[in-house]
């Protein structure tokens, strides 16, 4: 049996169907154990945000799969963790959705990975000599490890994710000056907190003092965490390559996926060809605007390449350890692999058929004209439509079942214990989520 298995899997590399080799831990960027320390810590550290209020934990949660379970999640201001957060009361309600679903933090530190957010706004580059391309081109600091650190500096900036409003506190008002600003303001709250600075000191070698450390080793630290927090390579699937059988209706699944169009996106050890489609998803809540856009729609791709063909493009996502981290899509439209798989097959009619109680929004009765407002703009609706680069393919449920089955063999053994998990207390003193 295991020769026969050799045999087909030889059969599907050499035909082209299968790319994936596996994955091991040799494959991600090295990091030290007591950097990633501190950045454990400051992941769940609420003094990272202006209002001292969130954390990035809050939004990828150890017990959410590194997610929040949210279609759009409810960021500075909100309460509470997952499906059960909400919006906040009084003066620290929430004024904003955040406008795209958290997306998974699963083997972001493989050396594979190029690109970061749903749409691509931050790669690796030399054009402003700081080794990335990002939203803050020339005023990124140098001196980050790497794409994983360098992403780990944007949320604390970014207004309705974690700085806060204007004139709530210094780093919002800092933020609205220049996109670097605030960085120095946080660096500092940290470092004057004597259990980081005395950690700094000893983790980072070219750290002298606690007055040394700046958003570049809170970055570093960070990417450090999450790097060696989330990998996952030992699903169903990964034993699959070394010999040891699905069950049946995951094997099913496996030989439809790599013998559809499936794998033509989702390819590769991270099932993800890292480029951008245009799914044409069901749309709904703000958007995530550009400053002349007049409606909360998301145009994804082109607002970072100003290419009119990549209008409603969004970046393919790994699908490691999928089954853990519903809803789906750029702005979480779908509660279901199974629903997901079916607007892959037919995007139009099953955008057609969306209905808005298939998005997981926590309830916010000040929001409500807004969150599906974009849905009654005729001609942006036939935009998105028009974009569409998916072809109808037939799927019976039973295949749709079978991919499932598959899906979920994707998903690591230990994916429910990671390495460090969640600190019970941080150093600030503040309530971690």
């Amino acid at each position: 049996m295991y020769a026969m298995h050799t045999a087909l899997l030889a059969v599907l590399f050499s035909a082209g169907l299968a790319t994936a080799q596996g994955i091991s831990p040799d494959d991600y960027i090295p990091t030290d154990p007591d950097q990633a320390r501190i950045g454990q810590l400051l992941f769940y550290d609420k003094i990272l945000s202006g209002n001292k209020n969130i954390s990035c934990g809050t939004c990828h949660h150890h017990d959410h799969a590194g997610g929040d379970g949210l279609s759009l999640g409810i960021g500075e201001g909100g309460v509470g963790v997952g499906p059960e957060r909400t919006a906040g009361t009084g003066a620290d309600a929430i004024r904003k959705r955040i406008p795209r679903n958290a997306p998974s933090l699963w083997n972001l530190g493989h050396n594979e990975i190029e690109t970061l957010f749903h749409d691509g706004r931050l790669t690796r580059s030399d054009i402003y000599g700081n080794g990335f391309d990002s939203p803050a081109e020339e005023w990124l600091p140098q001196g980050l490890d790497n794409l994983v650190a360098a992403q780990a500096l944007f949320p604390m900036i970014a207004q309705f994710e974690m700085a806060g409003n204007p004139r709530e506190n210094e780093i919002a008002g800092a933020t609205h000056d220049r996109i670097d600003v605030a960085w120095p303001i946080i660096a500092k709250r940290v470092r004057t907190i004597p259990a980081y600075g005395s950690m700094f000191v000893q983790a980072f070698d070219h750290i002298e003092e606690p007055s040394d450390v700046t958003i570049v080793e809170i970055g570093n630290a960070l990417g450090a965490f999450i790097i060696s927090e989330w990998q996952s390579y030992d699903s169903p699937y990964d034993k699959w390559l070394t010999g040891t059988p699905l069950p049946v209706d995951a094997e099913r699944g496996r030989d439809l996926f790599f013998n559809s169009r499936c794998a033509s996106c989702h390819a590769g050890d991270l099932f993800t060809d890292q480029s951008f489609h245009a799914l044409g998803l069901p749309a709904f809540g703000p958007g995530r605007t550009r400053q002349w856009d007049q409606i909360s729609r998301d145009v994804g791709r082109m607002a970072e390449t100003n290419l009119a063909e990549d209008a409603y493009k969004f970046r393919t996502p790994s699908l490691r350890n999928v089954a853990l981290t519903a809803p789906y899509g750029h702005n979480g439209a779908y509660p279901t692999l199974a629903a997901m798989i079916r607007h892959h097959a037919d995007p139009m009619a099953q955008r057609s058929a969306w209905t808005v109680e298939q998005a997981d929004l926590p309830h916010v009765p000040w929001l409500a004209a807004v969150d599906f407002a974009i849905r009654q703009d005729a001609t942006e609706m036939a935009r998105q439509t028009a974009a569409i680069d998916l072809r109808p393919i037939a799927l019976t449920d039973a295949e749709i079942d079978d991919l499932v089955a598959f899906l979920n063999a994707l998903t690591g053994e230990t994916a429910h214990t990671r390495p460090m998990g969640r600190p019970d207390t941080v150093p600030s003193g503040l309530p971690v989520d």
